[in-house]
């Protein structure tokens, strides 16, 4: 057997620790897309070679940072393959620091610093956010994890609620606790609705309004948090 070659077990050892989230059945997953195409030995396990991990390395950072879709993936590994080189991805926008004041943003830097939306699939929210088939039902059915209305397509917010559940779940959170954290959501969600609304009786609201108290109660929904849990 080449020295070269790994097994599954580790490669997961490689790469745990730069991304914590990989998992045997998300490396196999990306097996059964045709992304990578580890070698069989006799005894039929599966054996990775330093391409294969290069690939992986690729494929998670890129699903990470970049939340690119398996199709968009595919394309740039076979762009490479060719010995193309693949379109530079944009750097990841980077979270909002925590301010205790925050001062009106210049409308060219909320452009700017907008991230760029993401469009998957039911299967590839499983392969990217971790989650059991059974799990992701359950929050489905609670209406936590939703597709973008009127497709089969799921985005960021789904996505960023499937990891977050999955990572809780540690925790000992479950359902229970995501849906008392929706129904508080829900009413901030109607107290901005208000704010806007009585603006818009004294001129025409925009879309640029609600935006705003939106980023203004998100600001003061972390400091609160974090004030009643570190004070």
């Amino acid at each position: 057997m080449p020295a070269a070659t790994k097994s599954i077990g580790g490669v997961l050892k490689i790469l745990k620790e730069d991304f914590p989230d990989i998992t045997i059945s998300k490396i196999r997953f990306l097996e059964g897309e045709g992304l990578i195409s580890p070698e069989r030995a006799p005894s039929g396990y599966r054996r990775y070679s330093e391409r294969d991990i290069t690939r992986l390395r690729y494929i998670l950072d890129v699903q990470k940072n970049q939340y690119l879709p398996l199709k968009v993936i595919r394309e740039n590994l076979e762009a490479r393959d060719r010995g193309e080189e693949p379109a530079a991805p944009a750097p990841r926008a980077e979270a909002p620091v925590a301010l205790d004041v925050v001062p009106p943003a210049p409308a060219a830097s909320r452009s700017a610093g907008k991230k760029r939306p993401i469009h998957v699939t039911r299967k590839e929210l499983l392969a990217m956010s971790g989650l059991t088939e059974a799990k992701l039902t359950e929050l489905e059915q609670h209406e936590l994890v939703v597709p973008r209305r009127g497709t089969a397509f799921y985005g960021r917010d789904a996505l960023t609620v499937a990891v977050a559940a999955r990572r809780l779940a540690a925790y000992g959170w479950d359902v229970r606790h995501l849906r008392a954290l929706k129904q508080v959501a829900e009413r901030e969600a109607a107290m901005i609705e208000q704010a806007v609304g009585a603006r818009s009786r004294r001129r025409t609201a925009s879309r640029a309004d609600t935006a705003e108290v939106m980023r203004l109660v998100m600001y003061a929904h972390a400091a609160l948090l974090r004030s009643a849990t570190m004070n």
